[in-house]
C-alpha cells in the first residue's frame, strides 16, 4: 500500500487566476502520489504576518511527515531563495522573508536554501515540487539544498506589559471580521492573575467580561473571546472589524482591576 505524502498549500495566490492549479500541477507531476491539503490562497498580497499567523495556528493539527509551503511575498528578504527546514517531525518549505521566526517560538535547528530563478511560478514549478518529491522519496533531508546562512528574521509586535496592565495590537481579521489580538491566553492569565479587566480599544466603551461562546453576549453587542490561543473582539452575529473600524495594527488595551 503506498502512504501518501500530506501537503499543505497557504498562499496569496487567490482562487481566480491559474496559479493555485499550475502550483497543484507541478507538485503532483514531481511526486502523483501527494495528497495536497488547501490551508487558504486569501492572504492578503504579500502579508507575511498574516500567513505566519494562520501557519502557527494550524501546522500542528497535521499529522509528523506532513510538508508545509508558504507562498506569500517572495521577493522581499534574501530576493530568489526559497527555504526548507525540518521541525517537530514536520517538513517547512518558506521563502526567506522572516515567515519562519514568525511561526516558531524557537530557532530551528537547521535551514536549508533552496535558489529559484525569481519568476512567480518557478518557485513552486521549479524548485519547491522538486523538494517536495525529494522528501516524498524519503532522501537524506540534509541534502535537499545548502545549509542556509544569514537567514532572514522578523520581529513580532509582542504586547508591552506591567502588574496590571497589557498593551497589545491587531495581527489579523478573520473571515468573520473577528480582530485577533497578539494577546494570548498563557500571557493573560499570568498578568491578570483572576482579577476583573477592562479591555479598551479605540473610543468605543470597554469590554469588561470574557465570553466563552459568541451568544454569551446579545446579538450586536461587542465581546471578547479566546478563538484558540488568541484574544479576539468579536460581536455576536456581527462584524467587529467593520461596524467597530478595527485594523490590523490597531492598539488595544487591557487594564486589571
Amino acid at each position: 500500500m503506498t502512504v501518501m505524502t500530506i501537503v499543505t498549500l497557504t498562499t496569496d495566490f487567490g482562487l481566480q487566476d491559474y496559479y493555485v492549479g499550475a502550483a497543484k500541477g507541478a507538485l503532483l507531476n514531481a511526486h502523483p502520489s501527494l495528497q495536497i491539503v488547501d490551508i487558504t490562497h486569501n492572504i492578503k498580497n504579500h502579508d507575511i504576518v498574516g500567513a505566519a499567523y494562520i501557519l502557527k495556528n494550524v501546522w500542528q493539527n497535521f499529522p509528523e511527515g506532513t510538508i508545509h509551503i508558504v507562498s506569500v511575498q517572495n521577493y522581499s528578504g534574501n530576493r530568489g531563495r526559497f527555504l526548507s527546514t525540518y521541525h517537530r517531525g514536520h517538513y517547512f518549505i518558506c521563502p526567506d522573508n522572516g515567515i519562519f521566526s514568525l511561526v516558531f517560538e524557537e530557532k530551528p535547528e537547521k535551514v536549508y536554501e533552496l535558489l529559484f530563478s525569481g519568476l512567480r511560478l518557478k518557485p513552486i514549478r521549479e524548485v519547491v515540487a522538486g523538494a517536495v518529491g525529494h522528501i516524498a522519496k524519503n532522501l537524506p533531508f540534509d541534502t535537499i539544498g545548502l545549509e542556509a546562512t544569514d537567514v532572514v528574521e522578523k520581529i513580532a509586535f509582542h504586547p508591552v506589559i506591567s502588574s496590571a496592565q497589557i498593551r497589545g495590537t491587531v495581527i489579523h481579521i478573520d473571515q468573520y471580521e473577528n480582530a485577533i489580538l497578539n494577546i494570548t491566553r498563557a500571557l493573560f492569565d499570568k498578568v491578570g492573575r483572576g482579577r476583573p479587566f477592562s479591555l479598551s480599544f479605540k473610543r468605543h466603551d470597554p469590554i469588561t467580561r470574557l465570553s466563552h461562546y459568541y451568544n454569551d453576549a446579545p446579538v450586536g453587542e461587542s465581546l471578547c473571546i479566546f478563538n484558540s490561543d488568541n484574544l479576539e473582539i468579536a460581536i455576536n452575529m456581527g462584524s467587529a472589524s467593520e461596524l467597530l473600524g478595527i485594523r490590523i495594527d490597531d492598539m488595544v488595551q487591557i487594564d486589571f482591576l
